[in-house]
């Protein structure tokens, strides 16, 4: 009963904090300069007055910012996220098409830079003074301080031109199988290494650096010498009791940076070419395609709210003395 009314409150919170976002990026999005119809009629090669005028009636631009706001707020809630000025074609199809490319791009370079990164941050305290320690110590420094685009073009410099072993660009071969296919799959690996590893690099240094200020704080604790005195395996020590504790900080650091993430994405996207939710999104507010970038906005901001809910569902699982 106590859970069932914290996930009711989580999800009441969620809402209202979407609603929050969906205004203020609404008013950011029209507060930019730039008019969407003079985008339109430059891309168009010139447009008469007459049918500017006709445009932002059919867009309802002519109208005042608060009727606006209106009207979108009531076509978000009842699930239209209106059309794009540039593609002619609903926000919610464009969005639905960019997603998995988006999703797997994320999530891969979540599960790399968390896995890795918290292996490496392990490692490294177990002898805080040893090479292996400074050694990583030293590249996650690096990782953290080198630009995405910066760390994207670098990979491309080594891994695609100087030892030619990925491809730099989309998400498929031009010549490639049908989709499901095995030699389809392979392929999209393959193109996907390079876009994860430049998103992984800089979080991946970040959570190695955070796992091993945690770990030797917990490897001090009274409750990791009384195991160790008990005669307990090193490595039960280290995976069982410390890691558990030790591990906290890096997921709460995992759910709030999934933002960052997402923004990450966009820079990676159009390094990459990569054709998800960062292309589009650079690609619209290129065209002042406001019901794309807004939709884009609106589907993130949701992402990063059930990720924080997710987190505190992670944190019940991995300590009992929240779950209690």
């Amino acid at each position: 009963m106590k859970l069932g009314r914290t996930l009711l409150t989580q999800l009441l919170q969620g809402l209202a904090l979407v609603l929050a976002v969906v205004v203020l990026n609404f008013l950011l999005v029209h507060a930019a300069p730039g008019d969407p119809v003079e985008t339109i009629a430059g891309a168009s090669g010139g447009m008469s007055e007459e049918l500017k005028e006709d445009l932002r009636q059919q867009y309802g631009l002519d109208k005042p910012l608060s009727t606006q706001l209106a009207v979108y707020l009531g076509k978000v809630l009842s699930g239209d996220l209106g059309y794009s000025y540039f593609f002619n074609l609903p926000v919610s199809g464009l969005i639905l098409d960019r997603v998995p490319a988006t999703l797997l791009l994320v999530l891969s370079a979540v599960i790399a830079a968390f896995g890795i990164g918290t292996t490496l941050g392990v490692l490294a305290s177990r002898r805080p003074n040893g090479l292996l320690s400074q050694a990583i110590t030293v590249i996650s420094l690096i990782g953290f301080a080198a630009p995405v685009f910066w760390t994207g073009i670098m990979l491309v410099i080594l891994l695609a031109s100087v030892f030619p072993l990925f491809p730099i660009s989309g998400m498929r071969a031009v010549d490639s199988a049908g989709a499901g296919s095995l030699s389809d799959v392979v392929d999209v690996l393959h193109h996907l290494v390079l876009p994860t590893l430049t998103l992984a690099l800089v979080y991946l240094a970040q959570y190695s650096r955070l796992a091993r200020a945690s770990m030797l704080d917990v490897l001090g604790s009274d409750f990791v010498r009384t195991a160790r005195a008990k005669g307990l395996a090193e490595r039960v020590v280290l995976y069982k009791h410390a890691l558990r504790n030790a591990v906290l900080p890096v997921v709460t650091m995992l759910g709030l940076q999934f933002g960052n993430l997402l923004a990450g994405a966009v820079l990676v996207e159009t390094v990459f070419n990569w054709p998800g939710l960062g292309r589009l999104a650079f690609e619209s507010v290129l065209r002042r395609d406001y019901p794309t970038i807004l939709g884009v906005l609106l589907f993130s901001s949701i992402i990063v709210v059930v990720m924080n809910q997710l987190t505190d569902l992670a944190y019940r699982l991995i300590d009992p003395r929240i779950r209690k």
